[in-house]
Parts: C-alpha cells; structure tokens; sequence
C-alpha cells in the first residue's frame, strides 16, 4: 500500500509505532542475570529477617508459657531473677535507656556539630582528610572501647565526681563511650544530608545579607532536617542495640529496685542513677548465653523475650525514622 493512498496522520502514527517498538527495552543476558541475583539478595534478607523473627517469637514463647510467668509481671514488675520466679523487665530497660539517653547526649551535638563543620566551613581537601579519620571510630573494635571505658572513663568520672559517688562499674562511663562509638554515624548520614542541599539555596541567602553561620543554622540545617532526624533515629537504634561496652564498663547484675516509689525516695539504688552499676538487656543477653545453661531452661528462654522485645524497640525506632522522614522530606528541583 502506498503512502498517497494512506491520510498522513496514519503515516505519522505508523510510524511513532514503529520508532516505539525500535527503542523498546531489550532486556540483555547481562542485565538479566545483574536483576535476578540483586532479586536474590533482597529475598536472602527478607528471609532471614523473617527467620530471626520467628525464631525469637518461638523461643519467647516457651518462656511465657513457663509457669509463673505473665506478661503482666513481665512489662510491670521491677525485680528481674528469674531462678527465684521474679520476671519484671524493668531494671535492664531502665538501664538500656539510662545508657542510651547519656550516649545521645554525647553523639548527637557533637556529630551534628562535625556535619556542619564538614559540610559549610571545610575546604574539600579537608573534608577529604578528616572525615575518612572521623570514620576510623566506626572500625575499632566495640571491645576496645568497653575497656577503654572502665580504664579510662570510669577513673576520670570517680576523679572528677569522687570515689563514693561513682561506682566501678556505671552507666555513666558506658554511655558515654558508646556516644564517642556512634559519634562517626551521625556525623556521616548528617553531612550526606546537609550537602545533598542544593547551592541555590546557599546563595539566596547570602544575597539576602545572611552570614555564613545564620545561613548553616536557619537555612541548610531546616532544609536537611529529615535526614538528620534519620540520622539521629538510627543512632539511637545503634546505641540501644550496642553490647561489649555496656557488658564491659556498665555491670555484671539488673539493678533490681522495690517498686517504682522508690525512684522518688532512694534514687541511688535505682537504675535511674548513672554512676551505679547496672546492666542492660543486651549486656543480660551476653553475660546469661555465656554461662552453662541448660536448653528451656527459664534463663534460656528468658534470653529470647529480652531479644524479641529489643528488636521490636528497634522496630519501632525505625518506623518512627521512616515517618519523620516522610514528613520533613523537601525535594528540589
């Protein structure tokens, strides 16, 4: 058929169709083989998260089953032995939180503080030189810290606060190590933000008259907000998840306290006080696996509820950084 006897805008929509089909995406064998093992490993993770989970919901189970044990006990009770039958979760929660809460003291102004020096005030051969060296944290071995902190840490605070204050073993020196571990994560993911901002907004306001510090603090910092927040969250996860230190430098026993009253009347014998030894629940987790226990046991199983709950607060920390940073995220064209 010929093109005189065809309208010409069925010649032009022959034709698109055909230029379409000529561009078409053509998968390659290369390309095939790059996609289904990327698939793969997505799907190793998948499962393997999903193992972990079963595994710990199984294991955790039993202990709930043991007689004696009640979930009500579990999330209220403030004693935790469970040789003699008390389940409350409390003091290694407590600790936890203790030791998170003095980590984040530490890491989140200072990290943030490098993020910004690196991202506005450092020429790029500097920023080439100190941040691999800020990383370095990140490599050393979390043992090494924990001793750092009870040889270290420890004997500056009892210098600095006095012996009788602070005890050997604290959650005070834990803290702060593990503040000084995860300083390197929250400087990294906060720099990566801060410079993902773009230039434009840089230069507005200094044509605005705004100094180099107000446009770091009201301009960029706003405008990265949501990958900080992430960067924070994450943090967080890193030091309530951490283990050597506080296993090392904050104490081998749950600080046990009679009933939540006494946070109020004798604050020095709770977890609440940081310069006192307790443990936390993955420092529990280390010291009861490394003993000679006996399968389903209460004390085995015990490990496993611990384990489920720190994963489902770490779950939860998550999530929390997923919303923050769908609700502060700012795209720029």
């Amino acid at each position: 058929m010929s093109h005189a006897a065809v309208p010409k805008e069925a010649i032009t929509t022959m034709d698109t169709e055909a230029v379409n089909r000529s561009l078409a995406k053509k998968m390659r064998f290369s390309e095939t083989v790059i996609q289904g093992f990327l698939f793969l490993c997505g799907a190793i993770s998948i499962l393997t998260t999903l193992g972990i989970v079963y595994e710990l919901g199984k294991e955790a189970l039993l202990f709930f089953q043991t007689p004696g044990v009640t979930l009500v006990e579990f999330f209220t009770g403030t004693n935790w032995q469970p040789a003699i039958a008390e389940f409350g979760i409390w003091p290694l929660v407590i600790a936890t939180l203790v030791t998170s809460t003095i980590a984040m003291l530490v890491a989140l102004p200072l990290g943030l503080a490098t993020a910004v020096y690196l991202s506005e005030y450092a020429s790029p051969r500097a920023r080439n030189i100190l941040k691999p060296i800020l990383e370095v944290l990140a490599g050393v071995p979390t043992v090494v810290y924990g001793y750092f902190a009870l040889t270290f840490m420890t004997p500056l605070l009892r210098t600095i606060f006095g012996d009788g204050v602070v005890q050997i073993f604290n959650t005070a020196s834990a803290g702060i190590v593990v503040g000084i571990l995860i300083v390197p994560l929250v400087s990294s993911m906060s720099e990566d933000a801060l410079h993902a901002v773009p230039q434009s907004l840089r230069n507005a306001a200094y044509g605005l008259g705004a100094t180099k510090l107000e446009t770091s603090l009201k301009v960029v910092l706003p405008a990265a907000l949501s990958g900080i927040a992430a960067a924070f969250v994450v943090a967080i996860s890193r030091a309530v998840g951490e283990t050597m230190i506080v296993a090392i430098a904050a104490g081998a026993g749950p600080r046990n306290f009679t009933g939540w009253g006494s946070i109020f009347t004798d604050f020095a014998s709770t977890p609440f006080n940081p310069f006192t030894s307790a443990e936390t629940m993955t420092g529990h987790i280390v010291r009861i696996s490394g003993g000679d226990l006996s399968y389903d046991s209460v004390d085995y199983n015990s490990i496993f509820a611990i384990g489920l709950l720190l994963f489902l607060m770490t779950l939860g920390l998550n999530m929390l950084s997923r919303r923050i940073v769908a609700r502060f995220r700012e795209v720029y064209e």
